[in-house]
């Protein structure tokens, strides 16, 4: 297919920090124009606010296409994050949204894991660990998706940002209490960036952004791992954890060697961290081709989109993973209630 005949399709990826839109042809290699929102969506005790979501869609959707000239949108995926147990909503909304205003009759709403995996590598088999502030691995054999970890701060995420900041605030309490485990580099530095370490709780327990607030201390560990034992540690037990997260989703049997990929803004910490990570993998999974990420998550939602609108998605579909409204109908929204009432 030309890039001139392909259709237009619209990829959405949804996150903690914004919401970023890209509009282009379903064609290879093709260009895209996009749009971006500092403000993330919100989530409330009913899931993802779809409503809030349609408010910075639609106009985004209608901006790119008068830019590109699009005279039509031919499918649309959406990635975000909490889609896979807090969608219900988007589910229920976004079908007969799009229809009515965009013309849209093909959409995937997918969980931000899923357009990481895809925008990583693509529609082939194998496992992608996303490791940001949180941490979650996902693979597939093309027949199923596999998760490992992704619980959040408090329940998992192990070897994620906000993992390893709180290991390093805990080794600088523990040098301040004079407990075993403490390090002096990683208590100046908590002296540094949080002040006194008596403050640390009630700056850190009142905030609705804690995960946050402890990844910001993940850099610090990295910057004293070269000197610092405990923080040299520290490291080394997230990328066992990142590891171990790897290999419980990678796909055993595929016919052909599985495919590993690393994304996500932790790895901007460097060779403190990356070194650890190969030796892990080495062990782990030397059964795995490591391999770059092709793209981010904006690149799998549009890929999935092209896909989809080609009728060539190969990826699994899972009600929680990675859902599919193909052609809009009363009875499909009907079929779509049911669907997340069971």
């Amino acid at each position: 297919m030309t890039d001139t005949g392909a259709p237009w399709v619209l990829g959405v990826d949804s996150g903690g920090s914004g919401v970023r839109f890209a509009l282009r042809r379903a064609a290879p290699g093709t260009a895209a124009g996009t749009i971006t929102s500092k403000e993330p969506v919100r989530t409330g005790r009913d899931g993802i606010d779809a409503g809030h979501l349609l408010e910075q869609l639609l106009p985004a959707a209608q901006e790119l296409m008068l830019r590109t000239g699009a005279d039509r949108i031919a499918a649309v995926a959406v990635g975000a994050a909490g889609m896979a147990t807090l969608g219900d909503a988007l589910r229920a909304e976004l079908p007969g949204a799009l229809a009515r205003s965009l013309g849209v009759r093909a959409l995937a709403l997918a969980a931000d894991a899923v357009t990481a995996y895809a925008g990583a590598l693509g529609q082939r088999a194998g496992a992608v660990v996303a490791a940001g502030t949180g941490m979650i691995a996902l693979g597939t054999d093309l027949a199923t998706w596999q998760r490992a970890d992704g619980w959040g701060h408090l329940l998992g995420d192990s070897g994620g940002g906000a993992w390893i900041g709180r290991a390093g605030l805990d080794a600088a309490l523990r040098e301040h209490d004079g407990r075993p485990g403490g390090s002096a580099a990683l208590l100046a530095r908590l002296h540094a960036v949080f002040g006194a370490p008596g403050e640390l709780p009630g700056l850190l327990y009142p905030r609705t952004d804690r995960p946050a607030v402890l990844a910001s201390f993940a850099p610090e560990v990295a910057g004293c791992a070269a000197t610092d034992p405990v923080a040299a540690g520290i490291l080394r037990e997230a990328a066992r954890h990142i590891a171990e997260s790897a290999a419980a989703v990678c796909p055993a049997s595929t016919g052909e060697q599985p495919q590993v990929a690393l994304t996500g803004g932790l790895l901007k910490l460097g060779e403190p961290l990356l070194a650890p990570l190969r030796a892990e993998f080495g062990r782990r999974l030397p059964q795995a081709s490591p391999t770059e990420a092709a793209g981010d998550p904006l690149d799998g939602s549009l890929l999935i989109a092209a896909a989809l609108a080609d009728g060539e998605l190969r990826l699994p579909r899972d009600p929680r993973m990675l859902w599919i409204a193909n052609g809009v109908t009363d009875h499909d929204r009907v079929s779509a209630k049911t669907d997340q009432d069971s």
